[in-house]
């Protein structure tokens, strides 16, 4: 292999060390961390990451990917699972539909109900290990060591059957099926809060893509609502058509998937046709070793032409409560 300085992240994706023999080091960047000595920011503190080794060099080409995305102006697909936002990563989230800084959104049911729910009152911080049969006692619902009191949910429902009947008189008059798309876009409009990302998603005109809406409390209502009105539906397949028009119609498309599951697949098919993700950051912590797609590394999306073999990639695997925050604070740091 003939030496060459390695200057940016993306010259390392063109080497491929299981065939190239490696003749030199002593163009590759030294081990080396952050020193205190020194006033730390954070974007020194991500700069020295990049040099650290294991999952914080990847946390640091992440930063290096999404700051990519921005400056070719690429369209940003952002992905989560509903735990993201059951946790304060919700919070920027919200900033970041708020400030524009992604172009399409894809979550779970999850991720749609409880930032409405979160309008009403908050969750708790409490303990992982705390006793399941006491909470189930107390009234309380247990997210890892997040506590939600079942009152949320309450306040969530009583909020959604008078959606529910607005949204059957608006598919009545109009004389069609509402895309789900439609129904989030709705929902924050209904919501009307600031600390809702389903707000600044209606008011930025971000769509909020949801394939399995059903799969929560709001599948629960919705089977109680149609036993009243039978004729109440969403529909799914519209979506399918507007995702995958959109990705065709960009220069250029770039992924934040937090989590994986049905968000991460969902965008990724959805860029097939374009011929893949010219930018993919994935946090989370699923292995591969079951054959899942959660778990399912970037080079398994290459080969079924989910990402560009020639775009610029990174998986941290990271709890995304630790990673995300420490990435968007590099990325937002002048």
């Amino acid at each position: 292999m003939v030496a060459k300085k390695i200057e940016k992240y993306e010259d390392l994706k063109t080497m491929n060390f299981k065939v190239e023999k490696i003749k030199t080091l002593d163009d590759f960047p030294p081990i080396k961390g952050i020193n205190f000595e020194k006033k730390v920011s954070v974007g020194k503190l991500i700069d020295s990451m990049a040099t650290t080794g294991f999952q914080a060099a990847n946390l640091a080409k992440a930063v290096h990917i999404i700051k990519a995305m921005q400056r070719e102006k690429a369209k940003i697909f952002l992905g989560f699972t509903s735990n993201m936002i059951t946790s304060g990563v919700r919070e920027i989230i919200n900033y970041m539909c708020k400030h524009k800084m992604v172009h399409s959104i894809t979550t779970t049911a999850g991720g749609v109900e409880e930032d409405i729910v979160k309008c009403f009152k908050p969750f708790v911080v409490g303990e992982f290990d705390a006793d399941g049969r006491g909470l189930l006692q107390s009234g309380i619902a247990r997210t890892g060591n997040i506590f939600i009191p079942n009152d949320r949910y309450l306040y969530f429902e009583r909020f959604m059957e008078k959606f529910f009947v607005k949204m059957n008189a608006k598919q009545k008059k109009e004389g069609k099926v509402m895309a789900i798309t439609e129904f989030t876009n709705l929902l924050g409009k209904e919501i009307d809060n600031k600390d809702s990302y389903l707000y600044w998603a209606h008011k930025n005109g971000i769509p909020v893509y949801c394939p399995p809406i059903i799969d929560g409390a709001i599948g629960d209502m919705l089977y109680f609502f149609k036993q009243k009105h039978p004729e109440f539906q969403l529909d799914l397949v519209d979506d399918v058509r507007k995702i995958v028009d959109y990705s065709l119609s960009v220069e250029k498309t770039g992924a934040i998937i937090l989590g994986a599951g049905v968000p991460k697949h969902h965008i990724l098919n959805s860029n097939i046709l374009r011929g893949g993700l010219d930018y993919t950051v994935y946090v989370n912590t699923a292995q591969e070793y079951d054959g899942c797609d959660s778990g399912a590394r970037i080079d398994e999306a290459i080969t079924w032409g989910k990402v560009n073999p020639k775009g610029m990639d990174v998986k941290v695997f990271c709890d995304a409560t630790i990673a995300f925050p420490l990435i968007m604070s590099a990325v937002l740091e002048k």
